[in-house]
């Protein structure tokens, strides 16, 4: 059984947590006006429609309608218990809280199995790091990583580790711990022989860089080999805690300095990720073995719109740098492209030329994407040849078109005309052409990508019926004053609102100040006991309402409530008249008729 908080400590945990510090953490967040916005991280998307209010504590959706306070932020994205997301609260706010985290008791059930995999990977983490620093069999692989260029300060912060050159060892080492071998070898650790069903260690005589999930923890290793063994870098299988398309490496690490920075640099793998942190850029992140993924995208894109990418300079890298490229403009992310001479990557540019080189000379003048472009285009082209310099010329401009803003089209026509000698008027009606020319064969409701996601989402205008825009409202101001609410509830003589849920907040309001609660939206959400009722109250939170409310308007929004209800008795007694006249009952329809009258007067 959880131990249960006193409600004393929850408020002093909660009034400790800004939530807008919480959530930054997780989202990257712009002010405009009273509140923040950001990318929403409980759906995809590419505008910035998740809202933060820091007056009243609380975070709305209005494109998934999640809604909630800090806590239920935490709980809805970490998957955590309300203990657990108090214990991270206390934690970030100072507070201390007395509960043993082991006795907490999770919202969502870890399986047994899977909380084996994460426990064996710690283990081991532990176990290759120790070895590499601390043993005999690790003096090879630790002068190698020395010699390469490591210091023991990377060493140590990357926990990069060594596997010993024996064909069991982890198997016995985690069977004498109590990890099944089946369960091990589902986590990628171990590999089962066909010939006797029994198993052997996937990783042997290598440097072993372990790779973290996005809370910091161990979910796979990459093993490079000492000697000549092939492959060169050995991962992990895809695992049930481990898929390669949704993990950055580094990430749990960058993502302070990403916030600090509002940048990240996107490198080809971890190796570089290692190699640039050591030169002092530590927002670097690194697919793992894959090409860059639309959740990899979305990652990104929820924590900075700003990114340098750093790939290698051979032919593969500038191609796979090129399609990242597309994929972070095309989410809308500001990019630019750090370019290395010679076919270098990031550890042999730094062993040649020094950090500072490397964080002054490569990252911080790194090119603009259209730079970029026109660096790419010229591959496989002489530009002393007429057909590949009209080709060229022709490519850029298509590119160009492409660019929104006035400035920097002239800027790229200008240096275009400048290095061929060409009129600047012929290139720029050159390229009004190209540009109509692709605007036609756009379909009619297509727009430009990247001006769309800037666009912040508002509050939507679809049109709600009168009513149900008068009981939303009642509820905001009821929201900000008890006096309100029991002045509704002595207006409404008895009768209710028309929405199921409105109705539920209204009752859960009216026992929240019955039991002395003070106004407060983040707080009266502990009170609900409904998840979509809290994301309701969110939604309505974040109407823009007067700070107060005249009688008049109260009168008005409750005149609207109880004419709903009278138009929908005045339905049912057309419908009775219409029976009675059937069935030739026309005292009764005649009574029924004059109550009509009545009730359509009483809208008046």
């Amino acid at each position: 059984m959880a131990e249960r908080i006193p409600e004393e400590k929850i408020n002093e945990i909660r009034q400790s947590v800004d939530i807008v510090d919480l959530i930054g953490d997780y989202v990257n967040l712009t002010k405009q006006g009273r509140n923040y916005f950001g990318l929403c991280p409980f759906h995809g998307e590419n505008t910035p429609s998740f809202s933060v209010s820091p007056d009243k504590q609380i975070y709305h959706c209005f494109g998934c309608h999640a809604g909630g306070n800090s806590f239920s932020f935490l709980m809805d994205l970490e998957g955590y218990s309300f203990q657990e997301a108090a214990l991270k609260l206390a934690e970030k706010g100072n507070v201390k809280l007395e509960i043993d985290s082991s006795q907490l008791a999770t919202s969502i059930a870890v399986s047994p199995e899977l909380q084996q995999m994460h426990e064996a990977h710690n283990l081991l983490r532990k176990f290759y790091h120790h070895l590499l620093v601390n043993t005999k069999d690790g003096q090879q692989a630790l002068e190698y990583l020395l010699n390469r260029g490591f210091t023991m300060e990377s060493i140590e912060k990357f926990q990069i580790g060594y596997s010993l050159n024996s064909w069991d060892f982890v198997c016995k080492f985690l069977q004498k711990r109590k990890f099944p071998l089946e369960i091990m070898e589902r986590a990628g650790l171990v590999i089962r022989r066909e010939k006797d069903n029994s198993f052997f260690d996937r990783f042997r005589n290598r440097i072993m860089f372990p790779i973290f999930d996005r809370k910091g923890n161990p979910i796979a290793f990459s093993g490079r080999a000492l000697g000549d063994d092939d492959p060169k870098y050995l991962n992990s299988p895809e695992t049930a805690i481990f898929n390669k398309s949704k993990i950055l490496y580094n990430f749990q690490m960058a993502r302070p300095h990403i916030k600090k920075l509002q940048k990240a640099v996107l490198f080809e793998g971890f190796a570089d990720v290692i190699s640039a942190d050591r030169a002092g850029v530590e927002n670097g992140l690194a697919t793992m073995g894959t090409s860059l993924t639309e959740e990899h995208v979305a990652l990104i894109r929820k924590n900075t719109d700003s990114v340098t990418v750093c790939y290698d300079s051979d032919q593969a890298g500038i191609e796979a740098a090129n399609r990242a490229l597309e994929m972070l403009t095309q989410a809308g992310c500001q990019v630019r492209v750090a370019w290395m001479p010679d076919n270098l990557d990031p550890d042999d540019y730094i062993k040649q030329y020094s950090e500072e080189k490397f964080r002054n000379e490569v990252i911080e003048s790194s090119l603009t994407y259209m730079g970029f472009k026109m660096r790419y285009l010229r591959r496989g082209k002489r530009l002393n040849d007429e057909g590949d310099r009209l080709l060229y010329i022709e490519e850029v401009l298509k590119e160009i078109s492409n660019l929104s803003k006035a400035v920097e089209r002239d800027h790229y026509l200008r240096q275009l005309a400048a290095e061929f000698s060409l009129s600047l008027e012929a290139l720029k009606q050159q390229q009004k052409q190209v540009y109509f020319s692709k605007e036609k064969q756009k379909p009619m409701n297509q727009g430009n990508g990247r001006a769309q996601a800037m666009i912040m989402v508002k509050p939507s205008t679809e049109l709600k019926p009168a009513f149900h825009n008068a009981e939303r409202r009642l509820i905001a101001h009821m929201l900000t004053s008890s006096d309100t609410t029991f002045k509704v509830k002595d207006l409404l003589q008895g009768n209710t609102f028309n929405i199921d849920e409105h109705q539920a907040i209204f009752t859960y309001l009216l026992a929240y100040y019955d039991s002395g609660h003070s106004p407060d939206s983040s707080n009266f959400m502990f009170f609900l006991g409904d998840d979509q009722l809290r994301k309701v109250v969110a939604h309505i939170e974040m109407m823009p309402v007067n700070e107060e409310i005249t009688e008049k308007e109260l009168s008005d929004y409750i005149k609207q409530v109880l004419n709903h209800q009278k138009m929908i008795k005045i339905k049912e007694k057309i419908q009775d008249e219409k029976e009675a006249e059937r069935q030739k009952d026309y005292a009764k329809a005649a009574l029924i008729a004059m109550e009509i009258i009545q009730l359509r007067k009483s809208l008046k």
